[in-house]
């Protein structure tokens, strides 16, 4: 269900809800000794309230998972990446300085290209890869290796394999974003929560100028929130490249 599908319900359910309440009042209006409800308008507001901090509370573990995974999976890439550029000093002496500099060429894209793309939201071009790739054939060893340089080859190889996986879940964390149809129902709910606030009278307008400064303040501040974890690699609260620049700096 899309985001205009969800809307349609939405509204065709609050739709239905009003011209019920419409019928009840034609059919059985109050008595003119009846007063008013107000503890049924306290109960609505009460509800949509908790309706809204549930949005909310779901909208803010849904972000922050994000974000953990991409800041885990940058220190994962990293991490590995280090320990390739460590087991090269058991490498041949011909292949050490090639894979130092292959891991050190590939770190300084992911900070210097990758990153920038990252924190706009843009798609990733092939060149990271392929330079992955470069590190992946410059630890590689041929037959005539000795067997510890041999067993350091397939370290190599495995370590590059953990770059890989971290790699990939990065690139996926890079294009997160929050359901439109949770955007929609922060927007929409922050605003009926304010609006219940002008429904009832109080007496003291300074309590009710602060009370209504307090929560709209609150909510702005969740929504704003909200909305810069929606950006995993953001410049603000995003995960950095610090693991890449703490080992290859």
């Amino acid at each position: 269900m899309d985001l205009f599908e969800t809307l349609f319900v939405v509204l065709g359910v609050a739709l239905v809800a009003a011209l019920a309440v419409f019928a009840k009042t034609r059919l059985f209006p109050a008595g003119e000794d009846e007063e008013p409800r107000e503890d049924v308008a306290e109960y609505i507001a009460m509800m949509v309230s908790v309706l809204y901090a549930v949005v909310l509370g779901l909208c803010l573990v849904s972000v922050w998972d994000t974000r953990s995974d991409a800041a885990d999976n940058v220190q994962a890439e990293a991490s590995a990446l280090h320990q390739t550029y460590l087991l090269a000093d058991a490498l041949p002496a011909a292949q050490r300085q090639p894979l130092r500099e292959a891991a050190r060429t590939y770190a300084d894209h992911v900070v210097g290209v990758e990153w920038p793309a990252m924190a706009e939201r843009e798609p990733l071009d092939p060149s990271g890869w392929r330079l992955l790739e470069q590190v992946r054939r410059a630890g590689e060893v041929g037959d005539s290796a000795r067997v510890p340089e041999q067993i350091a080859a397939q370290e190599v190889l495995a370590q590059l394999g953990y770059v890989d996986d971290a790699r990939r879940g990065r690139e996926a964390a890079a294009q997160e974003r929050l359901s439109p149809v949770l955007w929609t129902g922060l927007l929409i709910g922050g605003a009926l929560t304010l609006a219940f606030m002008f429904l009832f009278g109080i007496r003291r307008s300074t309590t009710h100028v602060v009370m209504v400064m307090g929560l709209s303040g609150f909510i702005a501040f969740t929504v704003l929130l909200i909305h810069q974890l929606d950006a995993p690699f953001g410049s603000m609260l995003g995960a950095t490249p610090d693991p890449f620049t703490r080992y290859f700096g």
